[in-house]
C-alpha cells in the first residue's frame, strides 16, 4: 500500500459509519417514504402510481388548514422561545463567572433529566381546573370558581417553549461565549449604548446561534406529537396527529407517507426561508 492511497482508506473507514447512518436512516427510508406516498390503492391488493393522495390533502380543508396551523404555531413558538432564551443566555455567557454560569446552565439542563412525557403531564397538573394555579387563584379571591387553562393555543406553546427552551439556550451561550468583551466595551467607549450595542455587535456575532436554534426548535415543534395532543386536547389540529391517524387509526399508509413527505417539504422550505431572510448559510450556521 503506497503512502497517498493509506490517508485515503483512512478518511473512508472512519466515515463509513456516518455514510451507513445516513443512508440507512435518513436516506432510505425518505425514498421509500415518498415512493409509498405516489402509490395508491384502486382496489384490494391492487395499486397503481399517481398523485391521488397528494390530491386528497388539498381537496379536504381540515387537512390544509390544520397543516397551514401547525407551521404557524410552530413559527410563533420558535420566536417565544428565541425571545425568552437571548437574554437568558446572554445573562449566562456574559454576565456570570465561574461556578454560578456552571449553575444556572444546569438549571436551565435539569428538565430535561426527565421524560417529556412526565414534563408534559407536570404541565397538565399544574393548568387542569384542579390544578395548583387555579387552586391558588381561588384562595387568593382573584377567581370565584376552578379556571381550566388546558386545551388552548396559548398552553401549546407554553408547552413547547418549554420542550424546546434547552436546544435554543445551547447554541446561543456558545456563540455569545465566543464574542470578545473588549467589542462590547469599544461599543459603549464610541457613544453606543445598550440598544445599539446589542443591535450592531452582539446581535450580528450571535446570528449563526440564533438561526441553529431557531431551526432546532422550528424543528422538534413541527414533528412534535406527544406534547401537543396532551395540553391542546381532541381540538389540538397539529399535523402530526393527522399523520398517527391515517397511519395507525385508518391504517392508510400510503396517505400517512404523503402527509408525512408534505411536512418534510414545509419543513425544508421554511428553514431555507429563514436561511434566506438572515443572509446565513448552513455551514456558517452548524460551524
Amino acid at each position: 500500500m503506497t503512502n497517498k492511497t493509506a490517508p485515503k482508506l483512512g478518511l473512508i473507514l472512519l466515515m463509513a459509519p456516518l455514510l451507513i447512518w445516513l443512508f440507512a436512516l435518513i436516506l432510505l427510508p425518505h425514498v421509500d417514504m415518498f415512493m409509498l406516498s405516489i402509490t395508491e390503492k384502486v382496489a384490494p391488493r391492487v395499486y397503481e402510481t399517481g398523485l391521488g393522495n397528494y390530491g386528497e390533502f388539498f381537496a379536504e380543508p381540515l387537512y390544509w388548514n390544520t397543516y397551514a396551523r401547525t407551521a404557524i404555531m410552530s413559527i410563533l413558538t420558535t420566536i417565544v422561545t428565541l425571545v425568552i432564551a437571548f437574554p437568558v443566555s446572554y445573562y449566562i455567557a456574559k454576565m456570570l463567572r465561574g461556578r454560578m454560569k456552571a449553575v444556572l446552565f444546569v438549571l436551565c439542563l435539569l428538565p430535561f433529566w426527565v421524560s417529556e412525557l412526565v414534563r408534559t403531564f407536570g404541565w397538565m397538573i399544574l393548568l387542569r381546573e384542579t390544578g395548583i394555579i387555579s387552586t391558588f387563584l381561588q384562595w387568593a379571591g382573584l377567581a370565584d370558581q376552578p379556571i381550566e387553562m388546558l386545551y388552548t393555543d396559548a398552553t401549546i406553546v407554553v408547552g413547547l417553549v418549554y420542550t424546546s427552551m434547552l436546544f435554543m439556550v445551547v447554541p446561543l451561550v456558545t456563540t455569545l461565549e465566543s464574542l470578545d468583551d473588549s467589542y462590547i466595551e469599544a461599543g459603549y467607549d464610541l457613544g453606543g449604548n445598550g440598544f445599539t450595542v446589542m443591535r450592531e455587535i452582539v446581535i450580528p456575532h450571535a446570528m449563526p446561534g440564533i438561526v441553529s436554534g431557531c431551526i432546532v426548535v422550528f424543528m422538534l415543534s413541527l414533528g412534535n406529537y406527544l406534547t401537543p395532543i396532551l395540553l391542546g386536547g381532541k381540538d389540538s389540529l397539529w399535523f402530526t396527529e393527522q399523520i398517527y391517524a391515517q397511519f395507525i387509526t385508518r391504517f392508510n399508509w400510503e396517505q400517512g407517507a404523503a402527509f408525512g413527505f408534505l411536512l418534510l417539504i414545509l419543513s425544508s422550505l421554511i428553514v431555507w426561508g429563514g436561511l434566506k431572510l438572515s443572509r446565513q448559510t448552513l455551514s456558517e450556521t452548524m460551524g
